[in-house]
């Protein structure tokens, strides 16, 4: 990887900025859909409707949103709550969503992306990953495990009623 890649705190006035690059993630999850599933449908503007949590990102304690950058220009997000997926409960840092644009991908961006915030988020960590995400699911476990500062390391199950996948669970010291 050739190009210095950074993770910043999104201001509120980025908040468009997350909301665009939000439509790119949504249209990603759109292929994993089900035939005749009425998810992941265009809105009659041509975009996919909202992501309703993102506004809370500014609003709410325990929500961080962050722009992940390649030299500079923004490439993806990472929104990080305190929602578990285990049990319903909480966690210390959680990573709600995660992209990264398709142009970026394969080239280290993701992975230093993940290093990066997980070096300046310590904690209690669970990352949760839909079942129907196979590229997802490999990504995940080497990404974390090849942070240096992360321990304890446990995939779980999800329990058919708070999730469906895979979570892992660690620690970032």
């Amino acid at each position: 990887m050739s190009a210095a890649v950074t993770v910043d705190l999104a201001p509120a006035f980025e908040q468009p900025l997350l909301e665009g690059l939000m439509q790119f993630y949504l249209y990603d999850f759109s292929e994993m859909e089900p035939d005749g599933s009425d998810d992941f449908e265009f809105e009659p503007n041509g975009l996919f409707h909202p992501y309703r949590y993102l506004p809370d990102y500014w609003r709410e304690a325990g929500r961080t949103p962050l722009v992940i950058r390649r030299d500079g220009r923004p490439v993806g997000f990472a929104l990080l709550n305190q929602h578990s997926h285990r049990d319903g409960g909480h966690v210390e840092r959680n990573m709600a969503e995660f992209f990264v644009a398709r142009k970026h991908r394969r080239h280290g961006v993701a992975s230093q992306a993940v290093r990066l915030i997980l070096a300046a988020n310590p904690g209690r960590w669970e990352v949760a990953v839909v079942a129907r995400n196979a590229a997802a699911q490999s990504f995940w476990p080497r990404a974390i495990a090849s942070a240096p500062n992360v321990s304890d390391l446990v995939r779980h199950e999800g329990d058919g009623q708070h999730w469906r996948g895979p979570i892992w669970s660690f620690l970032a010291s």
